[in-house]
């Protein structure tokens, strides 16, 4: 019983924190997209990738969450854009107080989208909201097409989901994933998800994936109502 009192009280003050980075980035009308995945399903190569191509057109900062290491952030940074890191030390979450500290250190003003790179891990991220304007879930090809149905909960809640290395889809009979599977698992999870077969590697379908945060920051910056 006492465990399950703690549980709440931690989920609490979170939402408090998440709450108040909702609003602060409503008023300053940003973009922010929080980015979730298993470990190595290409999030960062995404997010390199998509700063590099839509340079120019809208400016990017990333906050990056790692249990250790900066290897990420300095993968960013290498790109232009500015990053800021976060190192949970063993937590398989970013929290919202982490947040609220990290946009501190950003160059705000100068930016129109906020990309939160979460921990690798597709359970413990989705029970804790960050105060971000939409989630994203990555699925790589490398992972098998069950995730959806494996893991709902970060399904269900997220605005797009990215199936990214469709590259290796023609590896043929040495690849066993079926992208309809996958669209049709998260569709019946989440009648409204926005879905993207990409390949960050060769660039396939990123343009969709560009179509998409340009229409969104463009909807952000006029003060629309977005449709998490």
């Amino acid at each position: 019983m006492q465990k399950k009192k703690i549980g709440k009280k931690i989920l609490s003050a979170n939402e408090e924190y998440a709450l108040k980075n909702s609003r602060f980035l409503a008023r300053q009308k940003k973009l922010c997209l929080n980015m979730i995945s298993s470990p190595g399903s290409g999030k960062t190569t995404i997010l390199a990738r998509t700063i590099s191509e839509l340079k120019g057109k809208i400016k990017i900062g990333v906050i990056e969450g790692d249990i250790q290491t900066d290897f990420d952030a300095q993968k960013i940074r290498a790109t232009g854009a500015p990053a800021v890191q976060i190192n949970t030390g063993g937590a398989c979450h970013l929290s919202a107080a982490q947040i609220s500290d990290a946009l501190q250190n950003l160059p705000l003003a100068d930016l129109d989208l906020i990309f939160i790179e979460n921990v690798g891990n597709l359970v413990c991220p989705s029970a804790f909201e960050l105060g971000e304007t939409a989630k994203v879930v990555v699925l790589s090809v490398a992972e098998g097409d069950d995730k959806p149905a494996k893991y709902p909960a970060i399904f269900a809640k997220s605005k797009v989901l990215l199936v990214n290395k469709i590259d290796l889809l023609r590896a043929g009979d040495l690849v066993d994933f079926d992208v309809e599977r996958v669209k049709a698992d998260a569709r019946k999870l989440n009648k409204g998800i926005e879905i993207f077969p990409i390949s960050a590697k060769t660039c396939e379908g990123m343009t969709y994936w560009y179509d998409w945060l340009l229409k969104s920051v463009r909807a952000q910056h006029q003060g629309l109502a977005f449709d998490r």
